[in-house]
């Protein structure tokens, strides 16, 4: 009886190691790693514990990534790459006219082109007409602004003891996102504020070439440059271009520091401005995995309460009460669309030059 007794023990035994090994290969086996180039704006909500931890429970997903600007990032190696991340779509025109169509593309979410900037120079704006305030948000009026910009205007002729000419600081619009939307912005404005076209291109490229050209060296990633803005002060970089997404994510994700600086940054919404479209381009079917993981609305959520990022149907018209960021514009309505791919491909070919 007793090695009766062992036996079924031992029996039992084996198929409880069994059982556990099947379950431990199952879980293996639904795992998912994925690997890819993403623009530096995105980096905090990748990198976000909340969203790892749903990534994992929810999709069994672990994303890894390398930082990279918008349009580098089509130019680059994509071997091993299951996905790229831009912030345009710009870049996804570029990458089909040169690698064909992706096995599944789609806007994440979208945030606009602002302008930050300190009080004293919002104040210097305003009393010159540049900038209106209504409802605690402040607007810029590019079509007026332009040949402040153009005609190398200083900055102590509007009253202000900054030294040097009035200039928007962006990234290099030839390698990140924001400049390149910022420039495409730029663009449409030199043409009367009409879309350039590609008739219109040679036209407008010397007046473009002329304004980038006065900035001299530029960052590559729009979180560097943001960075810069927090920390140089308004001497450095008293107007910088970037993401409406990058001070709401900060005032979330380093509430000490915004604290002591929330009463100075100012934001400056463009009229026009152009919208960033943040659009995931899967390159495997793995890949596809990511993009399914970030539209599920958990994810949405966070993008937008945590990271600053405007998600759904209606991201042109959300709630800010609960934010805590003043000057936040609850509705984007003065939108200009960005020239085509084929013309802004020639604008950064003249700007390359």
């Amino acid at each position: 009886m007793k090695a009766k007794h062992w036996g079924l023990l031992l029996l039992v035994l084996v198929i409880a190691v069994a059982g556990v090994y099947s379950w431990f290969q199952g879980r293996q086996a639904q795992q998912v790693d994925i690997t890819g180039y993403i623009g530096g704006e995105k980096i905090g909500l990748v990198d976000d514990p909340e969203v790892k931890k749903i990534l994992l429970n929810k999709m069994k997903l672990t994303l890894h990534y390398q930082k990279s600007g918008s349009l580098d990032m089509i130019r680059l190696d994509h071997t091993g790459r299951d996905y790229l991340w831009p912030s345009s779509q710009t870049a996804l025109d570029l990458y089909e006219k040169t690698y064909g169509k992706p096995p599944q593309s789609e806007i994440v979410f979208n945030t606009p082109i602002v302008l930050y900037t300190r009080q004293i120079v919002a104040d210097a704006l305003i009393k010159a007409g540049y900038v209106t305030e209504k409802d605690g948000v402040h607007f810029l009026d590019m079509k007026a602004f332009l040949p402040v910009l153009e005609n190398g205007e200083r900055w102590e002729n509007l009253g202000l003891p900054l030294y040097g000419s009035v200039l928007v600081s962006t990234t290099n619009p030839t390698k990140s996102n924001s400049g390149n939307m910022f420039a495409g912005l730029l663009a449409n404005m030199i043409n009367d504020g009409n879309v350039v076209t590609l008739d219109r291109a040679d036209a407008v490229i010397p007046r473009l070439k002329a304004l980038i050209k006065r900035l001299g060296y530029m960052e590559t990633s729009s979180a560097d440059i943001f960075s810069q803005f927090l920390k140089t002060g308004v001497g450095a970089r008293p107007l910088v271009a970037g993401y409406e997404s990058q001070l709401l994510e900060f005032a979330h994700t380093n509430p000490k520091d915004y604290e002591q600086v929330k009463d100075d940054i100012v934001l400056l919404y463009p009229v026009p401005t152009v919208w960033s479209s943040h659009v995931y381009i899967a390159l495997s079917d793995k890949g596809k995995t990511g993009l399914q993981a970030l539209l599920m609305p958990e994810i949405q959520t966070l993008a937008w309460e945590k990271h600053g990022f405007r998600t759904g149907i209606n991201a042109a018209n959300v709630d800010t009460s609960k934010l805590g960021v003043p000057g936040v514009a609850p509705v984007i309505s003065q939108i200009i669309q960005m020239p085509d791919s084929q013309v802004m491909e020639k604008l950064i070919h003249s700007l390359e030059q």
